[in-house]
């Protein structure tokens, strides 16, 4: 399967320099949204603009440039959950029409998630007509173990890493099946299987954007359930610099809000890359972005990988 704001001023640059001359630096390159105020027009944001922060120490910012042009390369997996109510298949003429309407510079996929794997309904594709295919009506069941996150986990490790940007839209009620004591748990439960999907997808550089569909099963419908649900996907999301939507704990009227809202983040996003502080192994370090720029707030991921130093 193919599948992977302040200037800084000349002193900056010299204290950078003098307080990262005896450790070891890395280059990182990290998928950025910029993102301003419904109706307002995005600024111009230069490479100088940007900061970014590994603890105390301000980073060197050596690129960042808008993903255009030769540089707009994404590649898009759509998953929906085999758990969904079959009403969810009303929404697929929008789904359709969101598909053939990316860029050829987009490739999209669709996959269906079960048993805590994806199902690849189709690889990843620039015959767009051809993914808007493969849509089909979820089963309404999870199969013997279900958890979407651990589905997440599987795509992951089937789609390698290349230059493009990587990006995912889960259709899920954000219900793991596999230990959950249905009707009567009381209370937010952080599921455990966000961490591990949160880990391997920020080591990716994936962005997760969600959907909250409910499930068909009748024993899914209570409230906890529901509110669970989405706070886990809420949390996944907003770990990976992405965005969670949902109103209230039943079907959307309408996804097309939301795919527009989706396009307008694509249409939006740029290349970071930047010297990372490596430490002794490889692992995941946490990074603060930001920009001076009036009105625009900056979503990236919280950690990125980031090589162990020689």
């Amino acid at each position: 399967m193919k599948m992977q704001g302040i200037r800084m001023l000349a002193t900056s640059v010299s204290s950078y320099a003098a307080d990262t001359a005896s450790t070891t630096t890395v280059p990182v390159t990290m998928t950025v949204t910029a993102n301003v105020a419904d109706s307002k027009r995005m600024p111009a944001i230069s490479r100088e603009d940007v900061i970014v922060k590994q603890g105390k120490n301000r980073l060197e910012v050596t690129d960042w440039v808008a993903a255009r042009g030769d540089r707009a390369g994404l590649e898009l997996f759509i998953l929906i959950d085999d758990t969904a109510e079959s009403r969810l298949s009303l929404q697929y003429d929008d789904l359709r029409a969101f598909i053939n309407a990316q860029p050829a510079s987009t490739s999209v996929g669709v996959g269906y998630m079960r048993n805590a794997t994806v199902q690849i309904a189709q690889n990843l594709t620039s015959d767009h007509a051809l993914a808007a295919q493969a849509l089909r009506m979820p089963f309404g069941y999870a199969g013997a173990y279900g958890s979407p996150y651990l589905s997440v986990v599987d795509l992951m490790k089937r789609w390698p890493v290349d230059q493009n940007r990587r990006e995912v839209i889960m259709f899920t009620d954000g219900v793991g099946r596999d230990r959950h004591h249905y009707g009567w748990h009381r209370g937010y439960r952080a599921d455990v299987d966000v961490n591990t999907a949160s880990e391997v997808t920020r080591r990716t550089g994936t962005n997760i954007f969600t959907i909250y569909t409910p499930g068909a099963s009748r024993f899914q419908h209570g409230y906890w359930n529901g509110m669970n649900g989405q706070m886990n996907m809420t949390r996944l999301s907003d770990s990976t610099g992405a965005a969670s939507f949902y109103l209230g704990l039943h079907s959307p009227v309408s996804i097309q809000p939301y795919l527009g809202q989706l396009q307008t983040i694509f249409d939006n996003q740029y290349l970071l890359s930047f010297w990372a502080v490596s430490g002794k192994k490889s692992g995941l370090q946490s990074i603060d972005l930001s920009t001076a720029v009036a009105g625009v707030d900056l979503s990236a991921h919280d950690a990125v990988w980031v090589a162990g130093g020689k």
